[in-house]
């Protein structure tokens, strides 16, 4: 059983002894915690937005939750089953003080997490998710008084985030429907099955077949969407049965998209597509983070913008999109930020675009997916032992490769001509993960091996 606390939030396995994992002790702990955080950051915000994916201990976590901000003297406003972009969007339409996402993403149905966010539904930067993690190891809050409890209000703002995707300037629901598009979807049994169906017949699609859509929180397979758990769906698109096939995972932050052929059309490449469309039409700079492909570097310089890397995971992203002005960004595991609807990820805006961009381009998916660069990521990893110092190794590969391209925000990433490799320390194993990329998947495991043979004497 895990726990694992960061500035992004709590995540941890349900059930077992205090301590063993996520456990309702902790729950009210850490909740607590970000309250009196949130008093502090802005002492007149009163309100708190909760909302939850479909996970079987959803229901458990958010009465928790929901019940601790009512006794630090917040009111709640609770969304109920709702994915995370939702609930960051009702973060700022409620004009809330912040919100708590309980999803654990991708992980197993064992697994859940309290995602913390602030006045602008983003997520916590590092000083403030630090302020969280020391305020609840030192217990340090108070509880309101009985006249000064909070009071609970029920809203689906599901609603509303359709709206902010049809209201987007590049998002255009008349050709989508001139298309017909046919659109298979497999939203692995959590809050997918309630809004992408939705959102597509908002969108102008009137020919939906769904794919696991009952919102459970028993997920049909491996919930998170990589090639080797979607073979329900890829058969589908096999037989010839659709034009397009959109998998999410449980909290709908990530976008994988399925060529009508049944081939992937990469996770990597879900925001290098959107991106295109959005530089075709709103010309200016881009932004993923460190781990994800060059193609959308590429595809920005051909539209004459720049491109921006930042350290990995979203807060970074979002920062880094704010200080260049980016006009769309992301990462490269299928998570689209588009600045015009809201600073994150958000799989129904990709879904939005997406099918704009094929519309108006009158294609298929795969002929589509073929006008980008080819490129290939590998992903290795050096498992750690007690006489490994990782802040050595790293400093060897970047003297080794000093002369070239080196970024260390984040690690040390080496940019070569013919490719890249990142290594960075994993913030939840003993590893160092060794991400790289090329033109050829052969090429970009020579790359990897390369740099862990020079860099540690493997």
């Amino acid at each position: 059983m895990s726990l694992v606390k960061s500035i992004s939030g709590i995540r941890g396995t349900i059930g077992g002894r205090v301590g063993d994992g996520l456990d309702p002790v902790d729950i009210v702990r850490f909740t607590a915690a970000y309250a009196v955080q949130r008093r502090a950051a802005l002492p007149n915000g009163n309100t708190i937005v909760v909302g939850r994916d479909a996970r079987i201990s959803g229901e458990m976590v958010d009465l928790l939750v929901t019940g601790t901000l009512i006794g630090m003297g917040f009111d709640v406003v609770n969304i109920g089953l709702a994915s995370t972009p939702t609930t960051e969007l009702a973060v700022t339409g409620e004009q809330a003080a912040g919100g708590i996402i309980l999803t654990a993403s991708h992980n197993p149905k064992q697994w859940n997490a309290l995602k913390l966010l602030n006045e602008k539904g983003e997520f916590l930067n590092d000083a403030e998710g630090k302020e969280v993690l020391a305020i609840a190891e030192r217990e340090d809050f108070t509880f309101a008084e009985v006249d000064a409890l909070g009071h609970v209000t029920h809203k689906d703002y599901l609603p509303y985030h359709i709206q902010k995707v049809l209201d987007l300037e590049l998002v255009h629901p008349e050709a989508i429907a001139k298309r017909d598009f046919t659109v298979a979807i497999d939203c692995v049994n959590s809050v997918g099955g309630l809004a992408i169906p939705a959102v597509l017949r908002a969108l102008g699609v009137k020919n939906i077949i769904e794919l696991n859509c009952d919102p459970t929180g028993h997920f049909a397979h491996n919930p998170e969407p990589l090639p080797q758990h979607l073979t329900q769906i890829s058969d589908l698109l096999k037989e010839g049965k659709a034009d397009v096939g959109f998998v999410v995972d449980p909290d709908v932050d990530r976008l994988a998209i399925i060529c009508e052929n049944g081939q992937m059309f990469g996770e990597e490449y879900t925001l290098v597509s959107v991106a295109d469309y959005i530089l075709s039409h709103t010309p200016g700079n881009t932004c993923s983070n460190l781990s994800s492909t060059r193609a959308l570097s590429d595809v920005t310089r051909q539209h004459g913008g720049q491109y921006s890397a930042a350290a990995v995971g979203e807060v970074n992203v979002v920062t880094e999109m704010k200080r260049v002005n980016a006009v769309i960004g992301g990462e490269g595991n299928g998570g689209v930020i588009y600045p015009a609807a809201h600073y994150g990820r958000d799989a129904l805006v990709g879904i939005g675009l997406f099918l704009s961009s094929l519309a108006e381009k009158n294609c298929k998916v795969s002929e589509l997916r073929a006008t980008f660069p080819n490129y290939f990521i590998s992903k290795n990893r050096i498992d750690l032992t007690p006489e490994m110092n990782v802040d050595d190794i790293l400093a060897r590969a970047k003297q080794l490769y000093k002369n070239e391209r080196i970024n260390d925000i984040d690690g040390v990433k080496i940019d070569f001509a013919n490719g890249w490799v990142h290594l960075r320390k994993s913030n939840t194993e003993p590893i160092i993960r060794v991400y790289s990329e090329a033109a050829t998947m052969d090429a970009a495991n020579e790359l990897a091996q390369q740099v862990i043979k020079t860099a540690v004497g493997l």
